[in-house]
């Protein structure tokens, strides 16, 4: 593992407690990315700008990192348009079918005892174990 990064990975850690804590806070919404983003695709909503700043956030923070020389690493995209589209339909498919996002039963329901997060966080976690294992050791990924 020669990206092994424990510093940074713990400020990153606390910046996303802290942030998730700051929005229960100040709003009482659970930083959840895909109910933060589905209340802005609802053309009703009224709580819209808060979930501006926060969508507008997780974009320009890794640009801004990048253009200050954080030496971050290009992602590796699926040459086929269709992959990222097809994987993009099925992550919105697990969120609805799990009751949301990695973000929000792993961060904010795990942190709340919530035992709906807690075994959906498990899921994900054996299902990365899993997937882990099957594309770097069995297909020699």
């Amino acid at each position: 593992m020669a990206d092994f990064t424990p510093v940074s990975a713990a400020i990153g850690g606390v910046l996303i407690g802290l942030s998730a804590v700051l929005l229960m806070l100040s709003t009482g919404r659970i930083a959840g990315i895909s109910g933060i983003f589905s209340g802005l695709l609802n053309l009703r909503g009224e709580d819209k700008g808060w979930r501006i700043v926060f969508v507008a956030g997780l974009i320009l923070a890794p640009i801004l990192a990048g253009l200050i020389g954080y030496g971050m690493a290009q992602p590796k995209l699926p040459s086929s348009w269709a992959v990222i589209i097809a994987a993009g339909l099925l992550v919105g498919f697990g969120t609805r079918l799990g009751g949301g996002c990695t973000s929000g039963h792993g961060i904010c329901g795990v942190a709340r005892l919530s035992p709906r997060s807690i075994a959906a966080t498990v899921v994900f976690m054996v299902t990365a174990v899993i997937t882990v294992a099957v594309t770097h050791h069995v297909l020699g990924g």
